[in-house]
């Protein structure tokens, strides 16, 4: 689709997407991230984070990136120092994660990090806390690990604190874990609109999986030594589009 503008948003400099020309009449424009944040590991969880900040902070004029930037660098080094401290939960059998809103797109990214890191030997699964008092429900087995992302809105976190406290009462043998502002296992300050402060939620879930990852003898790295997949996606067929 020559005539498409594009803006390419990318961790990698020596990558298509920041060497590519303009194919026809639409503008290109290209974001290039810090080298820091080009990830050498399978998962991708520098890149993922700055690429959600800078897709705020360009498409969204309500982000005011200069205020809130700093604040979420504080808060997410206060988290990574506290859970550098905890010996964390034991790798579970089984992950889930639920979110509310925006972070219900977050919990599948967080849950995504987990089944990658352990190579597939932790079954994740995401939904929101409501969806998930359904039938995806049925999932909760002895050794289930819960994940609840507490949403920062009052009212809405009343909903999520029920299901967590449901799913505890009827699943004692599972270990449920709140992450939030107030009243929760792990505190996530809401310092800003869930879209922003979901990089500080999804930094709780990347460290589990580092953890979960090294503990089943992977190589956290590259947990499928096999190349079943690989960090970047290829062999992929592009066919042309018939209008």
């Amino acid at each position: 689709m020559p005539d498409a503008h594009r803006l390419h948003v990318t961790c990698n400099p020596d990558g298509a997407l920041a060497r590519r020309s303009v194919s026809g009449p639409g503008e290109q424009r290209i974001l290039l991230l810090p080298e820091d944040t080009h990830d050498r590991g399978f998962a991708m969880t520098s890149s993922f984070t700055t690429m959600l900040l800078s897709a705020l902070a360009c498409l969204d004029n309500s982000f005011d990136a200069a205020k809130t930037m700093p604040a979420l660098a504080d808060a997410a080094e206060k988290i990574l120092g506290e859970l550098s401290t905890l010996d964390g939960p034991a790798c579970p059998s089984r992950f889930v994660v639920l979110g509310a809103g925006p972070l219900k797109g977050l919990a599948r990214e967080a849950s995504l990090k987990v089944l990658e890191l352990t190579a597939g030997e932790v079954l994740a699964q995401w939904d929101s806390p409501l969806g998930f008092r359904h039938g995806p429900k049925a999932s909760v087995l002895p050794g289930t690990h819960v994940a609840v992302m507490i949403h920062p809105d009052a009212h809405t976190a009343r909903y999520d604190h029920d299901v967590a406290a449901e799913l505890r009462s009827q699943y004692p043998q599972c270990v449920v874990t709140t992450l939030g502002a107030s009243g929760c296992d792990i505190s996530i300050p809401a310092i800003g609109e869930p879209r922003a402060i979901a990089a500080l939620y999804v930094l709780v879930a990347q460290v589990w999986a580092v953890r979960w990852s090294a503990s089943l003898g992977l190589d956290v790295d590259n947990p499928f030594a096999g190349g079943t997949l690989s960090r970047v996606v290829s062999g992929i067929t592009i066919y042309p589009w018939a209008a």
